[in-house]
Formats: C-alpha cells, structure tokens, sequence
C-alpha cells in the first residue's frame, strides 16, 4: 500500500471515530444533560440517539426511575419528651433533570443528603407534636401523609426531586426507656393481679359465707324435723306402752323395772345390793313360785 493509501485509510479511521464519538444513547430509563466546556447547553435529553460535538461536549446520564433509601436510625422527641429511636426510607424520583443538576451538580449522593436532612427536620417536627401513642398507632398514617407532602413540595421547588412516599420501618424505645417501660408494665401487671387476686378472695369469701348459711339453714331444718320425728316417735312409743300397760300392767311394770335396771347399771363397775327377801331374789330363785 502506498503513502495515499496510508494517509487514505487515516483519514477513514479519524471519520469514523469522529462519527463515533459525535453519537449518543440515551437509555428509556434515562435523560441526559448536555455541557459544553462544562456549561449546561441543553437539559432533559429523552431517550434514543442523539448527537454532540466530539472533545468539546460532555453527556451526563440520570436515572428517572423510582429510586429508594434507608434513613439511618435516628432519635425523637415526642411531644411528652419521650425519645423514640426511628428507622425509615424514602421513596423519590428524578422529575426535573435541568432543577435537578442545577441543585445538585448531578451528584445522586448530594441529593440524596439533602433529601435526608429534609425528612430529619420533618420527622423532628412531626413527633415534637404527637404523643408516643400517636406516632406509633393512632396517627401514624396521618403523621407519614403530612411530611411526605411537606418534604414533597419542597424537593420539587428546590432540587427537583418528586418523593413518592415516606414511610416508618420501625420505632422502639432505647435501651433505658424500654428498661423503664418494661418495669412500669410489669407494675401495672401486677397491680392488676393483685386486684384481681383481691376480688377472688371477696368472691370466695362471699361463696364461703352462702355455703355456710345454707349448711346452718339445713342443719336447723334437719334437727327441726327429727326433732319433730323424735316427738312423734316418742308419742307413738307411749301410746304403745299405754296399750301395752293397759292390757298386762303387772308385765308393763315388770319391763318398766327392766328398763330402770338397764339404764342404772351401764357400767361394768356399777354394783347393786339386793335384799336376799326381796320379792326379785324370790322371783330369781322360784319364778313359779313367785307368781
């Protein structure tokens, strides 16, 4: 190949890099900034190819789709200067790519801190008027609305930036108020079981009161009615005996002296002194002659 050639196929090399590197794409996920010598020439480049001055101009790229960050753990003050350590994110989008360079040079990590200091002055401000039990059940939705609304409107004004949603991941106590929490539940749990340990011994006290009536009650009604048995026993026996006396008084007053023997002499030591002439020793020794 002769020097022509050479020189020929340097010139086709220069074009084609030249070509090359006048040649951009844009991603569909992406718009493109333009700087020539470091100067913002055009902003909001959308999607497809496009072309540049080669050497003298510069294409910066941005992701448009929706981006997400982890807050660091921070502590708040609630409105009874109770602290609260919270853990959110942040859910954001590139919406204006000239307000957003402007703001923040292009730099994700920038806009991202100030995006963090926003929703640290908002959380701040929004616990600073709630109660602990608010923030954490009652108007936890209403408090997340409110600042992402707030920290919203001044992204877009200032950065460019649309924030999509702002959410609490999780919100515990510190060490020594969980501690102290934990010890006041514990009181109130035993507060609670005393009284109703106290409430259990009046109710058993007052069941044991109603069982002792109702056994008095029954046991009066039961000696009231065997007494009333007893007397009719009793009555029966001495219509008996009458009977009894009236058809063979001499037997009746035999059995009658029998029955006196029986009770006066329960005991094995009782002695009984008897007349060896009496009528009984004669009965003992003659029955029939005694008659």
């Amino acid at each position: 190949m002769g020097p022509k050639g050479v020189v020929g196929l340097a010139g086709a090399l220069i074009v084609v890099l030249l070509v090359l590197s006048s040649v951009y794409i844009i991603p569909e996920t992406h718009r493109g900034v333009l700087l020539r010598f470091g100067e913002l020439v055009e902003t909001d480049i959308q999607a497809g190819i496009h072309f540049k001055v080669p050497v003298i101009d510069q294409v910066r790229e941005f992701d448009i789709r929706v981006l997400t960050m982890d807050l660091p753990s921070r502590q708040y003050l609630t409105v009874e200067k109770k602290p609260l350590d919270v853990d959110s994110y942040i859910a954001w989008k590139i919406r204006d790519v000239d307000q957003f360079y402007r703001a923040t040079g292009g730099d994700e990590f920038r806009a991202q801190s100030l995006l963090s200091s926003r929703v640290d002055n908002g959380l701040r401000d929004e616990f600073g008027i709630r109660t602990m039990v608010e923030v954490v059940s009652g108007q936890r939705d209403e408090l997340m609305h409110t600042l992402r609304d707030r920290v919203n409107q001044t992204a877009q004004n200032e950065f460019g930036i649309e924030v999509l949603d702002i959410r609490v991941k999780a919100i515990e106590f510190p060490g020594q108020v969980s501690e102290n929490v934990y010890r006041r539940m514990a009181t109130e749990r035993e507060k609670l079981a005393q009284e109703f340990r106290s409430r259990g011994r009046e109710l058993a006290e007052g069941i044991r009161a109603d069982a002792d009536r109702q056994r008095t009650v029954i046991l009066a009604e039961a000696f009231a009615q065997s007494e009333e048995t007893r007397g009719e026993g009793d009555g029966q026996a001495a219509r008996i005996y009458a009977d009894a006396y009236g058809s063979d008084a001499e037997f009746y007053s035999f059995y009658r002296s029998l029955q006196a023997y029986r009770n006066t002499f329960m005991s094995k030591d009782d002695i009984m002194v008897i007349d060896s002439n009496s009528a009984f020793m004669k009965f003992l020794n003659d029955p029939q002659g005694a008659r």
